[in-house]
């Protein structure tokens, strides 16, 4: 039986990864490499039922940690944006700091976090959130700063203020672009947390894996790798969805 061209996208990832987890886990095996340096596919899935309850533990610290700091990122990356997008004068003057902001690692900021508000959770935040917003606020500015001349011309004629245009134009031909940012900030926000909890703190999925790399658990290691990315695509995914459900008329002329 013949599969539609929908079935065989919806079975590609999942055929991609069956395919990768053998090669990883015939790799492992033929060149007979130690589980403490590279441990196989099979050994990561015995140390992800072994240490679920840790693992569970942990991983619930990361994902509320990285929402947290993940709403906070797109609530003031959609005010700056807005801000910025609504004016040229704002948009050129800002853009530049925004870059020179963005270029710095954001594992520099952990030791500053850490004197001002200690070991725990809200240095995770933070981090998540400094490097989640920036994406948001340039696609949101970018939405707005490219408003088409003629069809802003147009409302003016029609008795439309600024804020008119922005609000019930710009804002609404900006949600392609924002939610494409959301797609990318939400996966660096889990990037942030881990690296926040790997300095900064003694939960977290972060710190379960800089524990475990101490005492050469690299099954354990893997384990938490692997939840992270799971935890990233199925939020990825879920905006993805929410991109197609609000966002349809802007994709239409893909189907």
């Amino acid at each position: 039986m013949q599969l539609s061209e929908k079935s065989r996208q919806r079975i590609a990832p999942w055929a991609a990864v069956a395919i990768l987890v053998v090669i990883w886990e015939a790799t492992v095996r033929l060149l007979d490499v130690p589980e403490f340096i590279f441990p196989g596919a099979w050994a990561t899935a015995q140390a992800l039922v072994t240490y679920a309850g840790p693992i569970g533990m942990h991983s619930w610290q990361t994902f509320w940690t990285t929402m947290v700091g993940f709403g906070i990122g797109v609530a003031v990356g959609l005010l700056l944006g807005f801000i910025i997008g609504s004016s040229k004068f704002l948009y050129h003057a800002c853009y530049p700091l925004l870059v020179g902001f963005n270029a710095i690692p954001k594992v520099a900021f952990v030791p500053i976090l850490v004197v001002w508000f200690g070991i725990g959770s809200v240095p995770a935040i933070l981090t998540a959130f400094l490097i989640c917003f920036f994406p948001i606020v340039v696609n949101v500015a970018t939405g707005l700063a490219t408003l088409e001349p003629e069809m802003e011309d147009v409302l003016r004629v029609l008795g439309a203020k600024r804020l008119d245009v922005l609000l019930k134009v710009g804002l609404p031909r900006s949600l392609p672009y924002f939610f494409a940012s959301l797609k990318v900030a939400i996966t660096l926000a889990f990037v942030g947390t881990v690296v926040s909890e790997t300095v900064a703190s003694n939960q977290g999925i972060g710190y379960l894996m800089m524990s475990a790399g101490s005492q050469m658990r690299m099954a354990l290691v893997f384990a938490g790798l692997i939840v992270i990315s799971a935890m990233a695509m199925v939020m990825y995914e879920l905006f993805a969805v929410l991109e197609k459900r609000m966002t349809g008329w802007a994709h239409r002329g893909q189907r």
